[in-house]
């Protein structure tokens, strides 16, 4: 059964920031903040070698008609996780060096844990950003609270002791809560621009205890994984991939003062034809002026600094 507490239930928010937007102001006077994640999963999926009933069945080139062997190995599966960590890290790896760009890692523990070089390279070499996707690539939304916390701190402590850092999105430990205080969260979908929300279990604190959180939305719209889900991308090869990044870019390179978010897997756009079409959105926004493409972690830090938390307010002390 789905476990929920009323203390951490967030409101919806159906307002905005109203027909004029807002402008995020971002470093240098960039007109857009580009943030590049890579969903580094491969590996901490779910595996008859893991102790799972069964291999993955979610987000491999069968798609939704590949299916699962119960209580037995799947090796296609397998073996195309494996191709991420083998071989498509590393090709969008030289994408990301090649265009001088670092990017956000949303880290599973167990996958970083079975590619030590990966993670080696990422802080020592590339300097990307290391946020906690996890323990394993699995579903635990049914886990009681105190497990809850118990696997977040687990899972911020391996990838701590496999990379030597971690993302300041889970930067210490709450003192009331016993959970990671959050840099910033990207679990929302609903806005192009970081924004503040009140957290019900400070209601009843005095204003100057309230910390907040920051949202840092997130995106299935320019996701990868849409090429192995319906409607997904029509073209295997990534043409109309291509296509859709570069419109989501223009309107918000237009509009001003934006985030684009571009989600991906090694798995899927690691391969040679897709990583093509990749790299020609990359080409695309390398040759516009006032393009910040950068990671989650300093778009939360220049937000906090340009405007910080205020209760009641989506921009905090901003006007």
């Amino acid at each position: 059964m789905v476990q929920s507490y009323d203390q951490y239930q967030l409101p919806r928010d159906f307002e905005g920031f109203g027909i004029d937007s807002h402008d995020c102001q971002w470093p240098n006077k960039a007109r857009i903040a580009v943030s590049f994640v890579l969903n580094y999963e491969e590996g901490g999926e779910r595996s008859i070698l893991e102790g799972d009933t069964h291999s993955e069945p979610y987000l491999w080139e069968k798609g939704s008609s590949g299916g699962h062997r119960e209580g037995a190995r799947y090796l296609n599966a397998e073996q195309d996780f494996e191709y991420g960590s083998r071989v498509g890290v590393w090709r969008l790896m030289r994408l990301f060096r090649e265009f001088g760009w670092k990017i956000t890692i949303y880290a599973v523990a167990r996958a970083m844990e079975l590619n030590p070089d990966f993670g080696e390279y990422c802080v020592k070499k590339a300097g990307h950003e290391i946020a906690n996707h996890g323990l394993r690539w699995l579903d635990f939304r049914d886990l009681p609270l105190e497990k809850d916390r118990q696997y977040v701190k687990d899972s911020c402590n391996k990838l701590q002791k496999l990379t030597g850092m971690l993302s300041e999105i889970y930067k210490a430990m709450h003192k009331e809560q016993g959970t990671p205080k959050l840099l910033y969260s990207s679990e929302c979908y609903n806005d192009d621009v970081p924004y503040w929300v009140d957290l019900p279990y400070e209601k009843d604190l005095p204003e100057s205890e309230k910390e907040g959180m920051l949202l840092v939305p997130y995106s299935y719209d320019c996701n990868d994984g849409k090429f192995h889900m319906a409607p997904g991308f029509t073209s295997s090869a990534g043409q109309l991939y291509t296509q859709y990044l570069i419109s989501t870019f223009d309107c918000l390179y237009r509009e001003g003062g934006k985030m684009m978010n571009i989600p991906l897997h090694s798995r899927i756009t690691g391969k040679a034809g897709r990583s093509e079409a990749l790299r020609e959105f990359c080409e695309y926004i390398s040759k516009k002026e006032g393009v910040w493409v950068t990671t989650r972690k300093e778009i939360a830090d220049h937000y906090r600094g340009k405007f910080p938390y205020k209760p009641g307010s989506r921009t905090g002390g901003a006007p």
